[in-house]
């Protein structure tokens, strides 16, 4: 499904990932890890067409997207939540929700907005609250039912976790799972290594713009390197 192949990007003229190459299937759920500052941002953003690719290919569904505009790679099914939730705050919630269905027909976004409840009941009632009145966790919902709501194919989430209580990142991290479970393809960024871990199938670390290890997310988890570097043990 999404190919990256020595993928060098950066900043203006400052490369700030490294012969970076992954690959993600149908279906999957992959966690990429690594400290801050390692470009796992950077990556999704260009992935996303947000950040400059000096040199290698990112393909999806088999068609090259490394020059695409960002709107087209929206349009063919991969859709990125970034970091930091970026609500319109003084919009509704129903209307941040049908943002990310702007290239899509009234009747077909009206049932949309009906299973993105079903995945997030507790905005229910908040559908004509402002955005930026509801919680922290309430705000990350909507931004992941933003993106759910362009029918992605591969959903790529920034740091879900950031900001929220424990008790409200394992909520999060659930209905990320279900959402995975329901057909659609997640590539994960996490603060929270293990926890990410945990529900993914497969890892990738990431370490100063390079990618340093990789594999099925049950032996990242049991790596001592992993552990030592993201637990201290």
């Amino acid at each position: 499904m999404l190919q990256v192949g020595k993928v060098t990007a950066g900043f203006g003229a400052t490369p700030v990932l490294f012969d970076v190459g992954l690959e993600l299937r149908p279906g999957e759920l992959v966690a990429l890890i690594g400290a801050n500052g390692a470009g796992k941002s950077t990556l999704l953003g260009a992935l996303s067409g947000l950040v400059r690719v000096f040199q290698g290919s990112i393909r999806f569904g088999g068609r090259l997207i490394t020059d695409l505009r960002p709107e087209l790679i929206v349009a063919s099914g991969l859709v990125h939540v970034p970091q930091g939730r970026r609500l319109f705050g003084t919009m509704t919630v129903a209307r941040n929700l049908l943002l990310g269905a702007y290239r899509r027909h009234d009747r077909e976004v009206r049932n949309d907005v009906q299973r993105i409840l079903q995945y997030f009941p507790a905005l229910g009632d908040k559908l004509e609250r402002e955005a930026g009145t509801l919680s922290g966790g309430e705000q990350q919902m909507v931004a992941i039912g933003r993106g759910l709501m362009a029918r992605p194919k591969l959903l790529m989430i920034d740091e879900p976790s950031l900001g929220l209580a424990p008790k409200v990142v394992d909520r999060v991290m659930e209905i990320v799972k279900t959402i995975n479970q329901d057909g659609t393809a997640v590539l994960l960024v996490e603060q929270d290594v293990m926890l990410a871990l945990e529900i993914a199938d497969r890892g990738y670390v990431l370490e100063n713009g390079r990618i340093a290890m990789s594999g099925p997310a049950a032996d990242l988890r049991q790596d001592p390197a992993v552990r030592k570097a993201y637990l201290g043990v």
